[in-house]
C-alpha cells in the first residue's frame, strides 16, 4: 500500500470530519475544499474513535476518584464538550419537528429553528438519562472500550443513512454529500468501525457484542422509520438523531446480555 499517497488523499477529509464533528482546535489551518468536504463522511467513525477515546480516558480517571455513576456523568459531559452537543442538538430538533402531526414543510421549518421546544426537552432528557443509566450499569473495566466502540459505530450508522436515503434540503450541513456516498467511503467507514469494535471481544462475551450491534440497528431503524415516513428522506438533524439512537441502542444491547 502506498501510505504516502493514502495519507495525501485521505488526511484532508479526516481533518474536515474532525473540525465538523468536534470542537477540538487543530494546531494548523484546515483547508475546507469541496473534495475534502465530500470525503469527510468516510472518517466520521474515525472521529468517533477519537471522541470515544477522550470520553473513555476521562471515565477511567474519574472512576479512580468517584463512584461509577458520577464517573459516567463526568465522561458523558466530556463528550458533550468535545462535540459541542452537535448530535444531541440534532436529536432535540428532530424530536421537536417530528413530534405531533404536522405537514412536511412545517416539520422542516421547525427543525431549522434553533430554539428547543417541549418535545426536544423531553426527548433529550430521556436520551441522556438512558445513556448514563445504561453505561453506569455496564462492567467498569470494559467501559472505556465500550465508549470507543459506541461512538465509532453510531457514526457509521450516519453513513448508512447517507448511502441509502435522500437528502431533502437544498442546502445544509449534509448537502456536500447529498448525492450519496461512494464505495471507498463505505469501505473506510466499515473498516474503522470494525477496528473500534475489536477490543470489545477481549473484554466482553461475543454474544454481548452481537446484541449491542443488534441494539444499534434497532435504534437506527426506529428513528429512521420516523423521519423517512414523514420527510421522504433525511436532513442534518436526522443524522444527529440517528447517531444518538444508534449509540444508546448499542449500550442497551450490551446491557441486555449483562442482565440476562
Amino acid at each position: 500500500m502506498d501510505l504516502r499517497g493514502f495519507a495525501r488523499s485521505e488526511v484532508p477529509g479526516l481533518l474536515v470530519a474532525l473540525q465538523f464533528l468536534t470542537r477540538l482546535r487543530l494546531p494548523f489551518e484546515v483547508d475546507f475544499t469541496p473534495d475534502a468536504a465530500r470525503a469527510s463522511p468516510r472518517w466520521y467513525p474515525g472521529a468517533g474513535v477519537l471522541i470515544g477515546l477522550i470520553a473513555g480516558v476521562i471515565y477511567w480517571g474519574a472512576a479512580l476518584v468517584f463512584p461509577p455513576l458520577i464517573a459516567v456523568l463526568v465522561s458523558v459531559a466530556a463528550g458533550l464538550i468535545v462535540t459541542g452537543g452537535l448530535h444531541e442538538d440534532g436529536f432535540a430538533d428532530a424530536c421537536d419537528g417530528l413530534g405531533g402531526v404536522r405537514p412536511r414543510e412545517r416539520v422542516l421549518e421547525i427543525m431549522r429553528d434553533s430554539r428547543i421546544g417541549t418535545y426536544g426537552v423531553l426527548g433529550l432528557g430521556l436520551m441522556l438519562g438512558t445513556k448514563v443509566a445504561a453505561l453506569a450499569a455496564l462492567p467498569m473495566a470494559a467501559l472505556p472500550f465500550v465508549l470507543i466502540a459506541g461512538h465509532a459505530a453510531s457514526r457509521a450508522s450516519m453513513l448508512w443513512v447517507m448511502a441509502s436515503s435522500d437528502y431533502v434540503r437544498g442546502s445544509g450541513a449534509a448537502s456536500a454529500v447529498a448525492g450519496g456516498l461512494d464505495k471507498r467511503a463505505i469501505q473506510i467507514g466499515l473498516a474503522t468501525t470494525a477496528i473500534a469494535l475489536l477490543p470489545l471481544l477481549f473484554v466482553l462475551p461475543i454474544l454481548s457484542v452481537i446484541l449491542g450491534l443488534a441494539g444499534l440497528v434497532a435504534g437506527h431503524y426506529a428513528m429512521r422509520h420516523r423521519f423517512e415516513r414523514r420527510l421522504g428522506g433525511y436532513t442534518g438533524d436526522c443524522l444527529g438523531a440517528v447517531q444518538q439512537c444508534s449509540e444508546v441502542g448499542f449500550y442497551l444491547g450490551l446491557l441486555a446480555f449483562s442482565v440476562s
